[in-house]
């Protein structure tokens, strides 16, 4: 298999993502985020960097823990207002040929059943393209506007994932065999009933007969990405993941992640290697050294540490404007993002964080570095943590729209080339393909093994 290093454009249809603020700097498009052509453009410089896929995240709900007030958050666009990324894919995948495009949808909110025919929709009119992001919802506020009540447990709401996705692999899998599809004009069958299989799952949290309603789509089940951070999140990553999003400020944490996920993967039968790691990295870059010193000065200008705090806040859910900007950030257990408060305690025991030096790191990128150099000085970089931490890929996350990816694609791309580093073009039919080099899910995993 290649070891060239694989990339995501880790992005967001709102005009924040997490680098709050960052609309404030001069040139910056975030605003176009309800433009088609902005996201045309986004996708045709992806494919041309050799991108795997356009990584989508995506929330429901608003952030109201911080004062606990939600003006804070829409005052400073703090993923709010946000549009759904599943729409955009059609009018990307038009334009562009190769690169894939991950689609983040929570199993809290949703149907399996309904999900499924979604994303084999998708992965059929992209030519299979489709990635799904799983997460499982973090927001209270997404809860009650859902009509959910309260929010479910943390470990619960993983619980439900496990049968989501259960049901998904068998829709996906197992309910429609390769020829099913005959167009018999003659005998006027168009599918044969007999290689169309029921389901019959029933579990705690769904009860779905089946058989799919789509015919199979060129991945069958699409990529799976996952993040979990936690120890119960861990376990649904290595039990469902082939793409993991790795939220770790240092290289140290990135490593330690790694190698437990890979031990806990061999521990469930599957091949340690049949996954790849994406840690989220911010890369402020141009011509040379200084020019991406004197961008990263103006953009830590634009931070909002307000902003920063109220995203913070939602993802831990604990109000950071109750603390002192010289307060120590202590280890807590909560029902939202544990490993962003993971990030800056357990994942980095050696470093004591204080409130204000949280709100300063998180204003670029929340818990990931930021690489700052011209092309060369990125490149070694990057090429260090293939080296050093075992990282497979990087999901690049912006802080200016879109010229954060330009500045890759035109300044670092072509080193990488030169380096060998990154792909010259793409390969494979499938995301999965170009990703992995296979057509369907690896082997030991639940959804081959369903």
């Amino acid at each position: 298999m290649s070891d060239h290093l694989h990339f995501n454009l880790f992005t967001m249809n709102s005009v924040e993502h997490v680098s709050p603020g960052s609309w404030t700097i001069p040139g910056d498009q975030s605003h176009r985020y309800t433009d088609r052509e902005y996201w045309t453009d986004v996708a045709r410089t992806a494919e041309r960097g050799g991108f795997d896929a356009i990584f989508f995240a995506d929330v429901r709900g608003i952030y109201d823990v911080y004062d606990d007030d939600r003006d804070p958050a829409i005052q400073r666009a703090i993923q709010t207002p946000s549009n759904m990324p599943q729409a955009l894919v059609p009018a990307m995948a038009e334009v562009t040929d190769d690169i894939g495009f991950a689609v983040t949808r929570s199993t809290s909110y949703v149907h399996p059943y309904q999900l499924a025919r979604e994303l084999s929709t998708l992965d059929h009119v992209t030519d299979g393209r489709i990635a799904f992001n799983v997460v499982t919802s973090y927001l209270e506020s997404a809860a009650e506007n859902l009509g959910m009540g309260d929010r479910m447990e943390h470990d619960e709401r993983y619980d439900r994932a496990d049968e989501f996705m259960d049901v998904c692999y068998r829709l996906w899998e197992d309910s429609w065999e390769d020829d099913a599809i005959v167009r018999d004009a003659e005998s006027e069958t168009y599918t044969d009933p007999e290689n169309v299989h029921a389901i019959d799952y029933e579990g705690e949290y769904f009860t779905v007969p089946g058989p799919h309603g789509c015919e199979p789509s060129p991945q069958r089940s699409p990529v799976i990405y996952q993040a979990g951070s936690s120890d119960r999140g861990r376990r649904f990553a290595a039990t469902n993941a082939e793409g993991v999003f790795v939220s770790q400020p240092t290289k140290e944490a990135t490593r330690d992640y790694i190698e437990d996920m890979r031990e806990r993967v061999g521990d469930r039968g599957r091949d340690p290697d049949s996954l790849k790691f994406f840690p989220g990295i911010v890369v402020i870059t141009g011509e040379t050294d200084e020019v991406a010193r004197e961008k990263h000065e103006t953009y830590k200008e634009h931070i909002s540490v307000e902003g920063t705090l109220s995203l913070l806040s939602g993802f831990i859910d604990m109000d950071f404007s109750e603390l002192e900007p010289d307060q120590k950030v202590e280890h807590i257990e909560t029902d939202a993002i544990r490993g962003t408060i993971n990030a800056f305690t357990k994942n980095d025991p050696d470093r004591e964080w204080t409130v204000e030096e949280v709100a300063q790191f998180a204003g670029l990128g929340t818990t990931s570095p930021v690489i700052v150099g011209g092309p060369e000085t990125v490149a070694d970089e990057l090429e260090a943590w293939q080296e050093e931490v075992g990282v497979d890929g990087f999901n690049l996350k912006e802080v200016t729209r879109p010229g954060s990816l330009r500045d890759f694609v035109d300044y670092v791309v072509p080193v990488l080339r030169e380096r060998g580093l990154i792909r010259e073009e793409y390969e494979g039919e499938t995301l999965r393909e170009n990703m992995f080099e296979r057509r369907g899910l690896p082997d030991g995993h639940p959804g081959a093994d369903s």
